[in-house]
């Protein structure tokens, strides 16, 4: 017995349906996953919408999850039946049981639990590699984090803070910025009610930052700009809020000859060393106890829809788990 939510055209999250389907055998270098907890992603959302454009439909949604191998392919060596892993960026999480290419698979330590790592792996790697590779921050720098309080907003602002960054966050709510504050922001400003660019200049005397990590997209991404310094880097990440129109690159020049980058985790977990790497920089950092994984909304994956509303309309922080 196997059932997934799967999407048979775009739309809003009533197009979401569960329905039995057939449990796959591994092709020679796949791994058969019994999934013990499956994460919640904002991506989840453009792939329904179509937004991100499916391979085909109907489609399976979801990019991360957290199980037990039950059967592996024959050219499958490093991963045997019974092992607890875990993955991220493999469309098709939002099931019971499913196959996936072995070298997408990460063993799970026995330290952290199946319902943290589903709901580590995607976010959690993508503020490792923010952090760590598209703008390596250095102790002692100030930096901004949008949507301070989510999934990736959270871990962002912890690590940034263990390594020894001044932490900006902003929110949409004074309950998030209380949050965002308990997880590592220095300061943290209100989203449609604290004039960025300006506080920015009076948290930093002046100087502004090196570097603005924005999820947001559409509305936030020209205050973002006005938050750097000259040759600063804005890193955009995300499209919460829509995404970002056609831009005239010459207002990089204008604004300090400014750096922008459109990074996605695909590409720097695309070999299979990357990946092993980013997940083993971001398991060591949560079993240090710098970055602590808050899963504060937990549904059943059949009810998943519920999960994309509460996700679209901003109800959620933290992580949220769908449980099969």
């Amino acid at each position: 017995m196997n059932h997934a939510i799967r999407v048979h055209a775009p739309g809003g999250p009533e197009v979401m349906v569960w329905e039995e389907v057939p449990l796959p055998t591994p092709k020679p270098d796949e791994a058969l996953v019994r999934h013990h907890a499956v994460g919640l992603n904002y991506i989840d959302v453009y792939f329904r919408t179509g937004l991100y454009k499916v391979p085909s439909l109907p489609v399976t949604l979801g990019m991360e999850g957290a199980g037990v191998v039950e059967a592996v392919g024959s050219e499958v060596t490093d991963l045997r039946p019974g092992d607890r892993v875990a993955y991220a960026m493999a469309l098709g999480a939002y099931c019971e049981a499913r196959t996936i290419k072995a070298d997408r698979l990460v063993k799970l330590p026995d330290s952290i639990d199946f319902q943290t790592g589903a709901s580590m792996m995607l976010q959690g790697m993508t503020a490792q590699y923010l952090l760590r590779r598209t703008f390596p921050v250095k102790a002692g720098q100030t930096i901004l984090v949008h949507a301070a309080a989510g999934g990736v907003g959270l871990i962002l602002c912890q690590w940034a803070k263990a390594l020894g960054c001044t932490v900006i966050g902003t929110v949409s709510t004074a309950a998030k910025a209380e949050l965002a504050r308990e997880n590592g922001a220095d300061h943290v400003l209100i989203a449609g009610k604290d004039n960025l660019p300006a506080r920015v200049k009076e948290i930093t005397g002046g100087a502004m930052l090196p570097v603005v990590y924005d999820s947001v997209g559409r509305d936030t991404f020209m205050d973002s700009l006005d938050c750097l310094a000259p040759f600063g880097t804005m890193v955009s990440y995300g499209n919460a809020s829509g995404p970002v129109p056609p831009v005239d690159i010459g207002i990089l020049a204008a604004k300090g000859s400014l750096f922008l980058t459109r990074p996605t985790l695909a590409t720097y977990t695309a070999r299979p060393d990357d990946l092993t790497a980013t997940a083993a920089d971001l398991f060591a950092a949560v079993q240090s106890g710098a970055v602590k994984i808050r899963i504060n909304q937990t549904y059943a994956l059949k009810d998943a829809a519920e999960a994309h509303r509460a996700l679209e309309a901003r109800q959620t922080t933290g992580s949220t788990v769908l449980i099969p």
